[in-house]
This record gives structure tokens, C-alpha cells and sequence, in this order.
């Protein structure tokens, strides 16, 4: 169950995840030349979708670093299960694993446990997707309990694009409060 805790327009939590890169980086902070970062959180090994998921988000990887835009995987999977998942992705982004079921809590995530047949070896994330603005304030924020319902990839490369080409400071959606 999640407990939705994150909510846009709230600063991302500081959570640092070990990458298959051999270090860890932390899910809020943008690194190199960029000023936003996108986090992806994907279910793991055992899910086709996300393997499909991350190949399309392979190739707009340098859209999105053109905008400004840090590219980040995470999931809840071992080294070793997020390694072979990764020789079907061949991912141009940095890859974390070991997500832990507090991490996802601080983050809003559905958890699912593994169910018969399911190359799991935990509970894991359901999928979410995370836009962190320079501020280090969530931006735009999308979390499914499903694996088929989250946003194309080409949809978050047209709304980034029109965000980050507007002149003046536009509000974040989703932050009214009576």
C-alpha cells in the first residue's frame, strides 16, 4: 500500500542508491552539466514491460539531456538481477538497484510482493516517474500500480520540452491548496 507521501512541488527526499556503474548517486541531485533530473522507477528484471520501457527511454535519453535533463533507473532488484537485466537494455543512463521497501515509501511507490512464477526475489516497486526541477522540487510526478499505465516517453520529452522553453516561471501543477 502506498502511502503517497510525495506530492508535486515538494522537495525530493535525499535518497542514494548504489549503481551498477560501481557508485552510488544520490536520486535528487542532478550531476554534470544538467539542472533537472528525471528518475524512473521500474519493477525490475521480471517485468517485459519494463524492459520495452526502458529501450524507449535508451533512445531519448539525449533529448532529454539536451533540455537539461539528468536520465536515472532505479529498482528494487539485487545487483546481480539488475546486471542481467540491463544486457537487455544496454542503458546510455545510470542504472541503481537495491531500492529499499522504505526508499519506495519515501517516494509514494505501490509495492507489490513476487507472486508464483515471477522472477522476483521481493517486494518491488510499481512504476513511478519522477521530473525534479532545479529547485530540487518535484515537478512532475507519475505513480501506477500497474505496469501498463504510466506516461509515453515521448509525451514527458514534449511536456519537458515545453517547460524548460518557457520565458517566465510557470506554476506547478497539482499544488493548489484551498
Amino acid at each position: 500500500m502506498s502511502t503517497l507521501v510525495l506530492q508535486p512541488g515538494q522537495s525530493f527526499p535525499n535518497i542514494t542508491v548504489n549503481t551498477l556503474e560501481g557508485s552510488s548517486f544520490n536520486l535528487a541531485k542532478p550531476t554534470g552539466e544538467y539542472d533537472w533530473k528525471m528518475v524512473i522507477v521500474y519493477r525490475g528484471k521480471h517485468c517485459p514491460l519494463c524492459t520495452r520501457y526502458l529501450n524507449e527511454l535508451n533512445q531519448a535519453v539525449p533529448e532529454f539531456n539536451k533540455l537539461g535533463v539528468d536520465v536515472v533507473a532505479v529498482s528494487a532488484d539485487s545487483e546481480e538481477l539488475a546486471r542481467l537485466h540491463m544486457t537487455e537494455v544496454n542503458p546510455n543512463f545510470p542504472v541503481g538497484y537495491d531500492l529499499s521497501i522504505e526508499q519506495m515509501q519515501q517516494l509514494g511507490l505501490f509495492i507489490s510482493e513476487p507472486r508464483l512464477g515471477m522472477d522476483a526475489q521481493r517486494p518491488f516497486a510499481e512504476p513511478g516517474l519522477f521530473i525534479i526541477n532545479e529547485e530540487g522540487n518535484v515537478r512532475i510526478l507519475d505513480i501506477s500500480n500497474v505496469p501498463f499505465a504510466r506516461p509515453s516517453i515521448s509525451s514527458m520529452l514534449m511536456g519537458v520540452n515545453y517547460l524548460r522553453g518557457l520565458t517566465e516561471k510557470f506554476p506547478i501543477n497539482g499544488t493548489y491548496a484551498s
